[in-house]
């Protein structure tokens, strides 16, 4: 016999993609998520670096500072902010029951005017 017989092997290569085409679907289950605490290590100290807090309540309010403001307005202060030399670094609070795209939202506005030393607090254990 001169020829090979790959009849064995299109079976086992059919029999690997119909089970890769049943699990595919199952690992793009998104799952929900509560992001822990971090923890608060004593070596991970911040140097002095002068931040603008932004801050967002769990009722969805814009607070730059402590003045509340809406996008519009944030968006103005924002430009302002990078028309500076050196802008300060941008402190992003959020209330943890936010819904994800407020917060995407305040992002793509500190994007939008290239402030790139951006801050996400979270709270410390």
């Amino acid at each position: 016999m001169t020829e090979l017989n790959v009849t064995p092997l299109m079976d086992l290569a059919f029999s690997l993609l119909i089970i890769f085409m049943i699990s595919t679907p199952l690992l793009e289950q998104t799952i929900p998520v509560d992001l822990p605490q971090q923890e608060r290590s004593a070596s991970s100290r911040r140097p002095e670096i002068e931040f603008q807090v932004i801050s967002i309540d769990s009722n969805g309010h814009i607070f730059w500072g402590k003045q509340q403001v809406d996008l519009p307005e944030l968006d103005r202060l924002l430009g302002n902010l990078a028309t500076l030399a050196d802008p300060p670094a941008i402190s992003l609070r959020g209330d943890r029951s936010l819904p994800y795209q407020k917060i995407i939202d305040v992002i793509d506005a500190i994007k939008r005017h290239n402030l790139t030393k951006m801050h996400l607090d979270t709270s410390v254990k």
